[in-house]
């Protein structure tokens, strides 16, 4: 609730120096909105964590319009000292990993309320290896979060970013998962189930799994060009060590290029061919 952090921070800086950092995590509101109003708006920075915060080495380090060097840099060492992984990345809408996990999650989302199976279109981009399927992951977030960031979302870019009136129904009825795992095995809630109006329209998991990948290089591409990030690899390394991409596939952006998908959607490659995936040490 922008509000309720702009009105902490405004209350904070009443009984802190004024060199005192004020750091911030959040999933997908402004940084710079949130520091608007303060006295010293160039001393707050987005400190970025990802859950589980014990087990996910990332941090994204958020730089607002008037976060100030000495405040960046402060940050960096903090989370050197916390031995996260930091990645610098421009104050735009949920950043980088929630950005493309959200636009990715819509895809999925959007599949079901079209008429695809629930455990077709969770299970569609099984190939790839990832953690865990994107309901589950939808569990472990909480479908009250992930329907706010797609909301935070699709105000910003409602042209890409989709949300889902079913996955709102489910946060209105209080429900935690789609998933029951009463047996031991995934097993659509009846109760979600009759929360979800579907359509006639089912895609098979290919077109799932090239709905969702055509998606996030579309994406990628159009962060690069706003320069949320410096360069494809920061993107490669945020979604390895925030989201868990596997690291046998050296990256989301070289996997895009091998599969061909970056060159179908954008026109062209993220690296040039034979480039590393990720900078060395």
């Amino acid at each position: 609730d922008l509000a309720v952090k702009k009105t902490v921070f405004a209350q904070v800086e009443e009984f802190v120096t004024d060199t005192c950092i004020l750091a911030t995590n959040t999933s997908s509101l402004s940084v710079t909105e949130m520091a608007a109003d303060l006295k010293h708006p160039e001393r707050v920075v987005g400190f970025h964590f990802f859950n589980p915060v014990a087990v996910m080495p990332l941090v994204e380090i958020v730089r607002a319009a008037q976060t100030d060097d000495a405040t960046l840099a402060t940050a960096f060492a903090t989370g050197k000292a916390l031995k996260k992984s930091c990645v610098l990345v421009k104050d735009a809408p949920a950043f980088v990993v929630n950005r493309l996990l959200t636009r990715f999650m819509g895809e999925v989302t959007k599949s079901v309320d079209e008429g695809t199976d629930f455990h077709v279109a969770d299970n569609a981009l099984a190939p790839l290896g990832l953690p865990m399927t994107p309901f589950t992951l939808l569990q472990l977030v909480g479908p009250a979060v992930a329907y706010h960031v797609s909301g935070t979302m699709h105000e910003a870019y409602p042209d890409r970013f989709y949300i889902s009136a079913n996955l709102g129904n489910v946060v209105d009825a209080g429900k935690m998962a789609i998933w029951n795992w009463d047996t031991g095995n995934p097993q659509v809630d009846p109760e979600v189930a009759a929360l979800f109006e579907q359509g006639d329209n089912p895609l098979t998991s290919e077109q799932v799994r090239q709905r969702a990948m055509d998606a996030l290089a579309e994406e990628i591409q159009i962060m690069l060009d706003e320069g949320v990030v410096a360069e494809a690899q920061d993107i490669d390394l945020c979604m390895i060590m925030g989201a868990g991409w596997p690291f046998h596939l050296g990256g989301i952006t070289p996997y895009l290029d091998r599969a061909g998908v970056s060159e179908r959607v954008n026109g062209k490659r993220f690296l040039p061919a034979g480039a590393a995936s990720l900078p060395s040490a």
